[in-house]
């Protein structure tokens, strides 16, 4: 299972790390998600979710 926000879908970004010199280099920025415990179709599941959603409130632990 990939480290992707089960509510909000969201999933790492890439970029590049950019040097003093200008020398760029392939780079991932990851999601901040925890595994947490939700309901789902009335049933307790554990999934991932992003901070970003546990804190607006868009899903409420179980």
């Amino acid at each position: 299972m990939s480290r992707k926000c089960f509510i909000t879908g969201k999933s790492p970004g890439s970029g590049n790390h950019v040097s003093h010199a200008n020398n760029k280099n392939k780079r991932t920025w990851g999601v901040n998600v925890q595994k947490v415990r939700i309901l789902v179709d009335g049933k307790p599941k554990r999934v991932y979710v992003s901070t970003r959603a546990l804190k607006s409130g868009k899903v409420a632990r179980v």
